[in-house]
């Protein structure tokens, strides 16, 4: 009994942060595996996995700027026309002003900076709510890049379609896998494991007791257990396609922006805004210069996403980016945010994403329209947190919150009291 206690605390429920990478990757394994039974084996693919990461990186890039966006408060209508604005003039600016592409990527960065820069400025020093700032954006730059192309498409030369379309290369000997993404799976799991060790050495010097040995080394197991299966998959796709070169950017800037949003002083604030915004201008925070920065780099990472998504399809047209900001909101939402602001994750973000890109990809391959596959999103969307909401409200179990309890941050106030039984082991844990 007291292992399974251990296992419920430290594995499933615990504080720490592999705790919540093991919640993360036991929610999508489980969707995952609900339509790998229904689609008779299509969805663990090689190639479906590798298209599935391809069609969707843009909108999880999305995710991780939205997710800022909605922590600190606000709302961002606008990513959609923002990505295709920049993408149709970073498209031009190759094709008929000859830039180099790599100088077209940093003009295109350029653009979404000017343009959240001017959204920031409205929203943070004149005060205009960002629904209504972003909303007049999302019009003016839709229109913009339908002006600007002459509702035409544009073509991309070659060099800059490989951010989009382009995978790891291989090399070395013929293992019948691609070397590159088996080197990067192998990275993964040495660094998962370090990590691990680390967190537990961090423990030991803070004179706190760390994890039991046997559950530090099965969570260790199922992590590398996931990522080799992964790395095998996307390996094993065919000659020419391996782990997508638009995975490689998300993955970054996932590792990037999760370590500003927890562990400096910038993310702190913006959790401290969302939470309260008045509150934390009077203890010193600069509420004028969090909101500016989360708007001006919601644009930057729009920017990015409409690049790849211009890269992959290998042209701009008057219609990307089309009901781009609903699917990033929808991403962040699932993912655990709170409406009011303050809470949420980089990594539910991406869970969130993954599901509605796993859910929509599951359908398609069971043959269903997209006509039924938008209804379904919608219903199944709306009735999962519905229930969830009301189950919560009656004091009942919550999936949704039972799943999302690892996501949560570890200075999150308890929802209410233990009883008085389990007080002082609740007290001994929060101690530990």
């Amino acid at each position: 009994m007291s292992r399974l206690k251990d296992l419920q605390k430290n594995l499933f429920g615990g504080t720490t942060s592999n705790a919540r990478q093991f919640g993360m990757i036991f929610t999508l394994v489980a969707i995952v595996l609900l339509f790998q039974i229904l689609t008779d084996g299509l969805t663990l693919r090689s190639d479906n996995l590798i298209a599935l990461f391809q069609q969707n990186s843009y909108i999880l890039i999305l995710a991780i700027g939205m997710l800022m966006v909605i922590v600190a408060g606000h709302i961002d209508l606008s990513v959609g026309s923002v990505a295709a604005i920049a993408g149709i003039l970073v498209a031009k600016s190759m094709t008929e002003w000859n830039l180099p592409w790599p100088v077209a990527i940093l003009f295109g960065l350029a653009i979404g900076a000017i343009i959240g820069a001017w959204q920031g400025f409205w929203v943070a020093y004149i005060g205009v709510p960002a629904f209504i700032v972003t909303l007049a954006g999302m019009l003016l730059f839709r229109g913009g890049n339908q002006f600007i192309g002459n509702a035409n498409t544009i073509p991309v030369p070659e060099g800059f379609r490989e951010i989009g379309s382009g995978f790891l290369p291989e090399f070395g000997p013929n293992t019948g896998y691609n070397n590159a993404t088996l080197l990067l799976g192998l990275a993964a799991a040495v660094a998962l494991v370090w990590r691990e060790l680390r967190l537990r050495q961090t423990r030991r010097a803070m004179d706190a007791d760390p994890a039991p040995m046997w559950i530090s080394i099965l969570r260790m197991a199922v992590m590398v257990g996931v990522i080799a299966f992964a790395a095998l998959r996307f390996a094993s796709g065919r000659v020419g396609t391996s782990f997508p070169i638009s995975g490689i950017i998300l993955v970054a800037l996932v590792i990037a922006y999760s370590f500003y949003t927890r562990n400096t002083a910038g993310g702190r604030h913006i959790y401290a805004v969302g939470g309260n915004a008045r509150a934390a201008e009077l203890s010193g925070v600069k509420l004028k210069r969090v909101n500016f920065f989360v708007m001006m780099n919601m644009s930057v990472l729009a920017a990015l996403a409409g690049m790849i998504f211009v890269a992959r399809s290998a042209a701009s047209g008057p219609q990307d980016g089309n009901g781009w900001e609903l699917d990033a909101i929808a991403a962040v939402f699932i993912g655990g945010a709170a409406v009011s602001g303050g809470i949420g994750t980089i990594s539910g973000s991406i869970v969130g994403g993954l599901v509605m890109a796993v859910l929509n990809n599951g359908l398609q391959l069971m043959g269903v329209g997209t006509d039924r596959v938008q209804i379904i999103k919608g219903l199944v969307l709306l009735l999962a947190v519905a229930i969830d909401v009301y189950n919560k409200s009656q004091g009942r179990f919550s999936i949704i919150g039972s799943l999302m309890r690892p996501f949560r941050r570890e200075d999150a106030a308890p929802p209410a009291s233990p009883p008085d039984a389990e007080r002082e082991p609740a007290k001994a844990a929060v101690s530990g």
